[in-house]
């Protein structure tokens, strides 16, 4: 099949309980029933992409458990081609527990699992890297991986740099990377010093970076576009969040989306934005995906 978008990328089962608020170190607090919910940004990203329309393929790592066997069989459910989602002996499919306060914002705690396996020889010769329009990647996998994928995509290469990596980043991967997708604070820690707190600072930050654009995030402020040296601030809707879990996945895929129908940047953003701020309306990482037709009903209900 024709892929529009390959995921390489986390795929993890989210243990979720909705609490008042976030507890602080030490404190033990009282939350809702745990949920089982199909998420990992990776398989977020494919999922949301899929679900707004694109052929896509989910290229990653899931233990030999019943986890793994849950996972795959949602992606499937949704259309994502899982031919090159990779089975790893011994090692369990990666979880990510998440506590999610009344206001919509969570805290997330994740243990990779096999995401941690998916090797660069995984992803060097895979056809759906180097077939597809445009090619989705994030931090939940090694580094090391994420770069041979960048190497082997002839495609647009779009990095979410989610969760901030914590080693150095390779000058050879954001060389490869097209656009960029930070929030403000994996931008602060890619840079290693300064403060995104203005729009100002935000730009003279992301063009410190040799990627050929940076599109950074900014949660209900809506998302910066920095290209060719210029800076164009997108609003966001004003909406009541209930959970933020999946907004940035869905922001990335719905930009994926637009980007494989040849818009530019400003408007594949100005889209992006809306489908963020309409996941954050339904409770859920993978539940609250939404397809393009929702998104404006979402809005509009609001």
């Amino acid at each position: 099949m024709s892929i529009d978008i390959a995921v390489v990328g986390s795929c993890n089962v989210d243990l979720v309980v909705n609490v008042d608020s976030i507890p602080t170190v030490g404190q033990t607090v009282l939350g809702g029933d745990l949920r089982r919910i199909p998420g990992g940004k990776g398989a977020n990203q494919a999922v949301a992409a899929s679900r707004l329309g694109k052929s896509v393929a989910m290229i990653g790592r899931i233990g030999d458990d019943e986890n793994g066997k849950f996972l795959q069989a949602n992606l499937e459910e949704n259309d994502v081609n899982t031919e090159f989602l990779f089975t790893t002996p011994l090692i369990p499919t990666g979880v990510a527990l998440i506590s999610v306060q009344h206001d919509g914002d969570n805290a997330i705690v994740v243990s990779p699992g096999a995401n941690s396996e998916l090797s660069p020889e995984d992803v060097v010769n895979v056809p759906p890297i180097a077939e597809a329009q445009v090619l989705l990647l994030q931090a939940e996998i090694p580094i090391e991986t994420v770069l041979a994928a960048a190497q082997t995509a002839e495609g647009t290469v779009i990095w979410n740099p989610a969760p901030a990596p914590n080693e150095s980043v390779p000058l050879e991967l954001l060389d490869l990377v097209d656009v960029l997708v930070p929030n403000q604070q994996e931008l602060e820690l890619l840079i290693g010093n300064g403060s995104a707190d203005n729009l100002e600072s935000i730009f003279a930050m992301a063009k410190t970076f040799p990627c050929s654009s940076t599109i950074v995030t900014l949660g209900a402020q809506g998302a910066v576009v920095v290209a060719s040296n210029e800076a164009v601030h997108i609003p966001a809707p004003e909406i009541s969040p209930v959970d933020t879990t999946a907004a940035g996945d869905s922001f990335c895929a719905a930009l994926a989306g637009s980007l494989v129908e040849g818009k530019d940047l400003v408007e594949a953003t100005q889209w992006a934005v809306q489908v963020g701020a309409a996941t954050t309306l339904i409770a859920g990482a993978q539940p609250s995906l939404p397809t393009s037709s929702e998104v404006l009903q979402r809005l509009e209900d609001r």
